[in-house]
């Protein structure tokens, strides 16, 4: 066994776990904790007992065992097997020639489901060494069974292929347990991938591999190559590269035969649907039970996602090289028999469970896997992948799939030795595993001897991949193939393993210790570095060296949330006062005081941490040291011991030198008559009544010193005046919007107190004085000029809220045109759609910075508003923007009332400035977010709320030292609503390393994902969203290449290695790539990109998260006190007996199966009928049973953690909104194109093979 296999995985693998079947495993070897389940359907295919032959035990744990290797630590190996066309359906991505769009198409679609065997697929060739392209790019679908042309091979190679694969995982690499060497024949790459490169991709032809394997010659194809590589070898036993299975992925060569393979209508549904035919397998819930193939479909749980594409016809052109081969043999896609092995083996299937429905599996059905393609057999050895523990597949995943089958008869086990050696020596059976599996589980036992060549931890040899060795497995099985996506890192498992990690309160004294994950509920200690909630960093060990820093390609960068709302049990920042002489700080580079700075000469005077400079200390503030030399009263200071405090600032922090007046509100609200005739104009003014009770104080018992104002607009401006005094408000209205004037001083911005019957009266005659208006033009520029001449007026900061509903066409400045043109998407125009129409808001944004001034804008659209232009105002102040397109009172209302209330009620600064200062070494170059900069280093913030986020980046300008580490000082000047002037600081320290594996170690994948997305979608604005694509994928193969490159032990080319903390960046980055922004779907507008694109770029990282990564609940059962455990976003997923809760931070969807149980329904509806639910409801029925109550706990808990109010919307199955609800699953393919989760795994390693070549 391979030595690196360290410890042993749990089982052999093939081995059934015994448990396996059973929701909780026992944690293998460290492996999750039961808790997770892995899949949400029932085990039952895998009986327990037995555990299913082949299955890789491993496979389903999560990934974070992975590999077994303790080295694992960082590394995740996966095997991808053959490297897959680029993920997206767009253009083919450059390096394939193919289009991968292939993906798209035929055989993308197919990755879902099963892949219809219509022909044969090729077999992979067996020896080709590393069978990069062992998926097949080609899209041909590989034979399911490994056929072997000529005579099979005989067991014992096939063993020693096998074996040579292993998992990857190896003896630990310097890098740490993470990473595994490989073999040194194959690659280890995440063998668990390796195991079937899902077709999808291949349709470009891999670069690196494309002589790699050649398609398994099915029929009389066979010969030719893969893309015009040599063809295979026909003698090649299996191709192990590539599972057979998985190449039927591909199928979509041949034409599937109609009936019998299932069919999927050709491409016909890119999305995650299933293909309508095809049976898909239950959803995922059931995934263990291996269906009969024949199951019916169910069309829409389960994805067939894979399927889908598949094209039940010819296979597209885009297939590849090769012709199609013959039909496969039986036409069930994996379900043949592998030529060269009985079929008998099959029934022994490893699945125990599953195979033994299909008994051999008529040809039609596909694989008995749930929906997705037929486990492959051949696929990779379950084991390897997941030892490569790197992926460990999270514990859902198919059994079929890894589970290898049964030895054939007659073969010996294991793998025959590959004949290029592709899999390197034959290894020992490794201790504890089993060897080939028969499928007595033993886990730690010594192996059976039945293997002769016992597995060794396979890498995965892509070509071998991770099918279980052949020999073991059923013919059948070997047959099918396909990468599993449960072999493949899990996001589910990582958050769960972090939750089940974090057990006691986060201490932030620590330098360099990378915080919880942001989806973990964690209590933090302010020990001297600021709270995870005010900043996160990217990596926690810095580079030591700007080369270093380039070679490793990741992004250095913190995300910071200066006024972060903090949960109940931790204390807000402490206020400081030092009286008139102000806050200490250094004399030269003017940091504030911090536990950074060192006392010297007994106390007298302190060296900046920062710059070194040393300061003397004010007498006032002088106190003697400890023995260890630091201040006597350093814990009774919270700037000497704490990370996150505030200092009062003095007069000379504030704005002409004079003290800030209280800030001000005001709402301008248009009343042309689209606004009226929505309802929103009535909505606006009723609730204001109330909502001017809750203007934001610091204390909760005084009343709020926030004046307020009103204005009404459409093409001309309507000013009130509400004065205490009068018995009705007045009205002034200014027509001349050219050159804007407030008509009024004395009277417009009033104490809410004071003025309230005045105001309550004006609020409510505004609906009554505008309801029959014909004008529908308006004015947008110049109600922006009213409020901040207002605010001028007043010499104060504050806030406009502006209420619009259409594109101002009148004239005035500011006027805009309707610009949206569809024929400019995907064009080097395009970025000009994001870039403001006119110059004029650019300006008139400097100008309320200046002031103080914040805009907040409420769109109404009903068509096309620009948002690219009237969001420059609220985005460069600070301010947010909300859109309620299509806006109707009954639905919408409780979502904008909702916004409403938060946005007036949250705390806020204004007239904020921030600076980040850095030690000596490193500096920050680049800022993300919404605020304006008028030189290099202030970020100035007319207001900044407690939900904004700025995103910094840092490059080097010197050496840092290991000793000293590298800091970093936020520190943001804003007045506070009360009108007091403050200084808020945010202290980090960080590590410093020389060596990239520590850098690798210690990085954090969300922050980095919000990080490339700010980035990303900035780029759009003077690049094609192309080009941003590309740079994201090649920034993100550059990172990851490293790592394989410097990090991970030396193993083949087939394996894909991923550094243990960065294995969901694949999985994240691809949800970035298939955002609206970057790749929209037809019915996608340019006003919701624009929209998405100024939101995102300042969200911090909890919301980035649940936006680009959705949380999916399955709503079975809810025990109070505790979530359900999620399930990942993918169709398969999804069982047509249950409901589930899909979050995005913006969107809430309660998805309803087609035969969800009549109990749920009840508790939940209060009908047991599911044609009775209605569709539009927009709030649950309140139902007095434990089920309902805790249900709309749950809903309530996730909109709370939220700064917009998710509107809840019920999805039933088969119904058109399910189109919507399908867009979220983000693993799956998306309709505009995106690539699924596991192509893009597999574009990301051909990437990843060409840097490395």
């Amino acid at each position: 066994m391979n030595v690196n296999q360290h410890t042993p995985m749990a089982s052999p693998y093939g081995q059934p776990q015994p448990g396996y079947g059973q929701p909780g495993y026992a944690p293998l070897d460290g492996g999750y904790p039961a808790p997770y389940a892995p899949y949400n359907g029932p085990a039952s295919a895998y009986q327990p007992g037995a555990p299913p032959q082949g299955y890789s035990p491993f496979t389903s744990f999560p990934s974070k065992a992975v590999a077994a290797n303790p080295v694992s630590d960082l590394s995740s190996p996966l095997d991808l097997g053959p490297v897959r066309g680029p993920p997206v359906s767009g253009p083919p991505p450059v390096s394939a020639a193919q289009p991968y769009n292939q993906y798209s198409h035929s055989q993308g679609e197919i990755q879902n489901g099963p892949p219809p065997m219509t022909q044969a697929p090729p077999r992979p060739a067996a020896a080709q060494p590393y069978n990069q392209g062992g998926m097949n790019l080609t899209g041909l679908p590989h034979p399911s069974y490994p056929q072997h042309y000529g005579p099979p091979p005989s067991m014992q190679q096939v063993t020693n292929q096998m074996t040579g694969m292993q998992i990857n995982s190896g003896p630990p690499t310097p890098a740490g347990p993470g990473y595994a060497p490989p073999h040194s024949s194959q690659p280890p790459v995440s063998t668990a991938y390796s195991a079937a490169p899902p077709p999808t991709f291949t349709q470009a032809p891999p670069t690196s591999s494309a002589p790699t394997q050649p398609p398994p010659p099915s029929g009389p194809a066979a010969p030719q190559q893969y893309y015009g590589g040599p063809p295979p070898p026909s003698q090649q036993p299996f191709n192990s590269s590539l599972p057979p299975t998985s190449q039927p992925q591909f199928t979509s060569p041949a034409p599937p035969p109609a009936a019998s393979q299932q069919t999927f209508p050709p491409s016909s549904y890119s999305g995650p649907v299933p293909p309508t035919s095809q049976a898909p397998t239950p959803p995922v819930s059931q995934p263990h039970q291996s269906f009969p193939p024949t199951q019916p479909p169910f069309s829409s749980a389960p994805p067939p996602v894979s399927q889908p594409s598949f094209t039940p016809g010819p296979p597209p052109s885009t297939q590849g090289p090769f012709p199609p081969r013959g039909p496969p043999p039986s036409s069930q896609p994996g379900s043949y028999p592998p030529p060269g092995p009985p079929p008998t083996s099959l029934s022994s299937g490893p699945y125990p469970g599953q195979m033994p429905p299909q008994q051999p599996p008529p040809s039609s059905q596909p694989s008995p896997y749930h929906s997705g393609p037929p486990p492959p057999t051949a696929q990779m050895p379950p084991t390897s992948m997941a030892q490569s523990n790197h992926l460990p597949p999270g514990p859902q995943g198919p059994p079929g799939p890894l589970q290898q089958p049964p030895p054939q008869p007659g073969m010996p086990g294991g793998y025959p030795p590959q004949q290029n050696g592709a899999f390197g020596q034959v290894r020992g059976p490794q201790p504890g595993y089993a060897g080939p599996y028969p499928g007595q589980p033993n886990y730690g036992a010594p192996a059976p001897a039945p293997a002769p060549a016992p597995p060794a931890q396979k890498r995965l040899d892509p070509d071998a991949i991770p099918s279980p060795q052949a020999s073991d497995m059923p013919a059948v099985q070997k047959s099918r193939h396909r990468i599993d996506p449960d072999a493949i890192p899990s996001p589910i498992q990582v958050i769960e393993d972090d939750k089940a990690k974090c057990t006691e309160q986060f201490t932030s004294g620590v330098r360099g210790q990378a915080p919880p994950l942001v989806t973990t509920n964690f209590q933090v200690k302010d020990q001297g570095n600021a709270s995870p909630r005010f900043v996160r960093c990217t990596a926690y060990n810095m580079p030591c060296t700007a080369d270093m820093a380039k070679q490793s390609q990741v992004p250095l960068a913190a995300i910071i949330k200066p006024l972060a709302t903090l949960p109940p049990d931790e204390s807000p920042p402490y206020l400081v006062d030092h009286g008139e002489g102000g806050p200490i700080r250094c004399n030269r580079c003017k940091a504030y005081m911090c536990p950074y700075m060192q006392f010297i000469e007994g106390g007298r005077r302190f060296q900046c941490g920062f710059c070194s400079c040393v300061t003397e200390v004010p007498p006032h503030y002088f106190q003697h040291l400890d023995h260890t030399g630091k201040r006597v009263d350093c814990y009774d200071r919270p700037e000497l011991s704490l990370g996150s405090y505030e200092f009062l600032a003095t007069v000379d922090y504030c704005k002409n030198n004079k003290l800030p007046q209280p800030p001000a509100f005001i709402f301008l609200i248009d009343v042309s008559y689209n606004a009226v005739k929505s309802g929103m104009v009535s909505i606006v003014c009723q609730e204001l009544k109330t909502l001017l009770d809750y203007l934001p104080r610091e204390n909760p018992e005084m009343d709020s010193v926030v004046r307020v104002g009103f204005v009404t607009y459409n093409k001309v401006l309507h000013f009130y005046n509400v004065k205490s005094s009068l018995a009705q408000p007045q009205m002034l209205v200014v027509s001349d919007v050219s050159d804007m004037f407030v008509p009024l001083l004395d009277g417009f911005l009033v104490n809410v107190n004071e003025s309230r019957l005045v105001i309550e009266s004006l609020l409510d005659q505004i609906p009554e004085m505008f309801a029959d208006t014909r004008e529908t033009e308006t004015v947008f520029g110049p109600v922006i000029q009213a409020g901040l001449e207002a605010l001028k007026a007043a010499d104060c900061a504050g806030k406009l809220f502006v209420f619009h509903t259409s594109l101002p066409i009148a004239e005035a400045p500011g006027k805009l045109k309707n610009r949206e043109d569809k024929k400019l998407i995907g064009t080097d125009k395009e970025k000009s759609l994001f870039q403001p129409q006119v110059g004029f808001y650019n300006t008139l944004a400097k100008e309320c910075v200046a002031q103080g001034c914040c805009v907040d804008l409420f769109l109404f659209p009903n068509q096309y508003v620009d948002v690219a232009t009237l969001g420059v105002v609220p985005v460069s102040t600070g301010g947010s923007v909300y859109k309620y397109t299509y806006f109707q009172a009954q639905s919408d209302k409780e979502r904008f009332l909702n916004d409403l209330r938060r946005d007036i009620e949250k705390l806020v600064g204004f007239d904020a400035v921030m600076r980040v200062r850095t030690s000596t070494g490193i500096r920050a170059t680049d800022f993300f977010g919404s605020f304006f900069m008028s030189n290099t280093t202030d970020v100035e913030l007319a207001g900044l709320d407690c939900d904004k986020a700025i995103s910094v980046e840092f490059k080097h300008d010197d050496k840092l030292s290991e000793e000293t580490g590298a800091l970093m000082q936020c520190a943001v000047l804003y007045t506070s609503c009360s009108g007091q002037r403050r200084l808020r600081i945010h202290n980090m320290a960080v590590n410093c390393c020389s060596q990239l594996a520590d850098l690798y170690r210690n990085c954090e994948t969300d922050t980095i994902i919000n990080f490339f997305a700010k980035y990303a979608f900035r780029g759009i604005l003077n690049n094609p969203t192309k080009a941003v694509r590309e740079t994201l994928i090649n920034q993100c193969a550059q990172i990851l290449a490293c790592y394989r490159k410097n990090c991970a032990s030396p193993s083949s080319a087939g394996q894909l290695i991923l550094p243990e903390c960065m294995k969901l960046l694949p999985v994240y980055l691809n949800c970035v790539l298939k955002s609206d922004v970057l790749l929209p779907g037809a019915d996608v507008s340019l006003d919701d990109r624009a929209y998405l694109r100024q939101l995102i770029s300042c969200m911090d990282v909890a919301e980035s998260h649940v936006f680009f990564y959705p949380r999916l609940l399955p709503l079975t059962k809810l025990e109070s006190g505790s979530l359900p455990v999620a399930v990942r976003d993918s169709e398969e997923r999804l069982s047509k007996g249950g409901v589930y809760l899909l979050e995005t931070g913006l969107h809430l969807f309660l998805w309803v199966g087609a035969s969800a149980q009549q109990e749920l329904l009840l508790n939940i509806f209060g009908t047991q009928s599911f044609s009775q639910i209605d569709p539009s409801m927009t709030s649950l029925p309140e139902l007095d049973n434990p089920f309902s109550q805790r249900l709309r706990e749950i809903i309530d808990s996730f909109r709370a953690q939220r700064s917009r109010y998710m509107k809840l919307m019920v999805v039933k199955q088969e119904d058109r909104t399910e189109l919507i609800f399908r867009h979220f699953l983000v693993e799956d393919k998306s309709a505009s194109g995106g690539a699924s989760y596991v192509d893009f795994l597999c574009h990301m390693h051909k990437e990843i093979r060409q840097l490395l070549s």
